[in-house]
């Protein structure tokens, strides 16, 4: 099987990515986790193999809290994705990093609760290092590309993910800087975990289009100027995003590589007695040890 680049767009990316795949085709998965937000389309960007998926569906129907990401992970691995770029809108939390500017998160804390984290409910206790929970090797390259570019980019940052849909109360937005935030958003978890579990590199382009509200705005600040400053710095994010995206995989620098780390966090990770495992539940899992 061929191996691909997953690229998973979020708020403000959408299906603005997919207009520059080429000899692309729609690839309808199915898993033991129910139908993925959307088709993978199949197709080459850069000279890579690609497979991109829009995280919240046709029509950006699908709240946080509702995204299959058990479902659009495993899809991706199935269609033979080793790696994920990821794309996703946040708050800032920091006076350092401005809205409309690119951050390539490299920790996370999870505070979503409704949400599915593992593929391994109710068959085995699997526990994966997650110290680092994005790809440090994806991220230097999507980094050296950003310079090539002179786009203005954080190489790390740590990123809140809250469950929502609700934005977060001010005092919260206090609490959340005040523990070492530097973004808050809604979807790179559980996303980062099962792409762990699934042994895939991931990496996440964070896309602040405001100041989460512990900044008050300018007085004065009506809300649909306010609104459109905010998608302002979301188009001016994806623009810089997919700029991004098309260096790196033109550098044509290895985004898949079987000797990362990342690609065997399994090996050591499965606690329980094999011989009392039900082999049909693990078996229906085998794509995720490939």
């Amino acid at each position: 099987m061929d191996k691909y680049i997953g690229i998973i767009g979020g708020s403000g990316l959408g299906n603005l990515l997919a207009e520059h795949i080429t000899d692309s085709q729609l690839l309808v998965i199915d898993t033991p986790f129910g139908k993925p937000a959307a088709p993978l389309l199949a197709g080459k960007l850069g000279g890579n193999n690609v497979l991109f998926l829009n995280r919240h569906g046709d029509g950006h129907l699908l709240s946080p809290s509702n995204i299959p990401y058990a479902a659009n992970i495993y899809a991706m691995k199935k269609a033979g994705a080793t790696a994920i770029i990821a794309t996703g809108a946040a708050g800032s939390l920091s006076e350092n990093i401005h809205p409309g500017q690119l951050v390539l998160a490299d920790q996370f804390i999870d505070k979503t609760f409704r949400r599915q984290s593992s593929f391994f409910d109710n068959v085995a206790a699997v526990h994966c290092e997650f110290a680092n929970p994005t790809c440090d090797r994806l991220r230097t390259k999507l980094s050296d590309a950003g310079k090539k570019l002179k786009i203005d980019i954080h190489n790390k940052g740590t990123y809140i993910c809250m469950e929502g849909p609700q934005f977060s109360t001010k005092a919260e937005s206090m609490m959340h800087r005040a523990w070492g935030g530097d973004l808050i958003g809604m979807t790179a978890m559980p996303e980062a975990k099962l792409a762990r579990e699934a042994q895939m590199c991931y990496v996440l382009i964070a896309m602040p289009s405001d100041y989460d509200c512990w900044k008050p705005v300018a007085k004065g600040t009506d809300k649909k100027s306010l609104l459109a400053e905010i998608i302002g710095n979301l188009s001016k994010c994806s623009e810089n995003a997919i700029a991004l995206i098309k260096e790196a995989l033109g550098n044509n620098g290895g985004f898949c590589d079987d000797s990362c780390g990342c690609r065997k966090s399994l090996e050591m990770a499965i606690w329980s007695d094999k011989t009392k495992i039900k082999q049909h539940r693990l078996e229906k899992l085998g794509v995720l040890f490939e």
